[in-house]
């Protein structure tokens, strides 16, 4: 996928999910010091277990 389409993708949806207080903050606390977000290391996690699984 071009950038061009990627840019026009929208990100129009939320998933909710439950964890402790503990796991949360280290997980954005880390994010922070790669210099990086929460959700978009979320969203690479996503996209890359939907590929691994999807070429079964």
């Amino acid at each position: 996928m071009t950038t061009l389409k990627k840019a026009k993708k929208k990100k129009n949806s939320q998933l909710v999910i439950r964890i402790n207080n503990e796991e949360r903050d280290e997980f954005v606390s880390l994010c922070e010091d790669l210099d990086t977000s929460a959700a978009r290391e979320i969203r690479r996690f996503i996209r890359g277990f939907v590929k691994e699984h999807s070429q079964e």
